[in-house]
């Protein structure tokens, strides 16, 4: 169980910390909204009306005490920064904020933050990656190189053995599991058979995979 500092109540705010909830975390929630803290209550800890630009108030907190804060401010890009710079100041372990544009997330790695993260960005290009390939049912970005994706078995595959379509050398790219039925199976070896029924989960660099798919 981690203890989180979740800052910020809007949508994301909220859905996070739901999320968190569902997987019984420690949360203390802070936002300068009454109705937002009132509506966060059923899902976190402990939550506090105040202004997270405020670096007092931050001190009353005990900033060193969590092991995550998120800055899920996003709209106001002004007191994402200052929140940021002073969570880090304050010797915040690790911090991760909302961006809303490229441009948002530079400053704020500037100001101290340990990671990015910029929902409509990540979405749009989920739906554009995901609805324009048949083969594709999800992905997950690694870096901004490397990617996991989960794909259907193509049916010139069916049959065969990982070694006989010779994956990685002829694509680039590395089956890390099989799925059939919702279940994995990682412990994949050259004799490996696709199936028809089954899909594949594939790393790989992003160019790669798209050539691939």
């Amino acid at each position: 169980m981690s203890s989180i500092l979740l800052i910020g109540l809007s949508k994301l705010g909220l859905d996070i910390a739901k999320k968190m909830n569902e997987m019984g975390q420690q949360i203390m929630a802070v936002d300068r909204d009454e109705n937002r803290v009132e509506h966060a209550m059923p899902y976190v800890t402990n939550a506090l009306i105040g202004d997270s630009t405020n670096e007092d108030f931050l001190r009353t907190l005990g900033i060193n005490n969590f092991d995550l804060c998120i800055v899920a401010i996003g709209s106001d890009f002004q007191s994402s920064l200052e929140t940021v710079s002073q969570l880090k100041e304050m010797g915040a372990q690790k911090v991760v904020a909302h961006a809303v544009s490229d441009i948002h997330a530079k400053f704020l790695l500037r100001n101290g933050a340990d990671d990015v993260v910029q929902p409509s960005k990540q979405i749009a290009e989920w739906i554009a990656i995901r609805y324009t390939s048949q083969h594709v049912i999800n992905f997950v970005d690694m870096d901004n190189e490397c990617s996991i994706f989960e794909l259907k078995i193509p049916k010139k595959w069916v049959g065969k053995t990982i070694r006989e379509i010779n994956v990685r050398q002829v694509y680039h790219i590395n089956i890390i599991a099989i799925k059939t039925a919702g279940k994995l199976n990682m412990s994949l070896t050259c004799d490996t058979v696709f199936t028809a029924d089954s899909t594949m989960l594939v790393i790989g660099k992003l160019e790669d995979m798209r050539k691939f798919i």
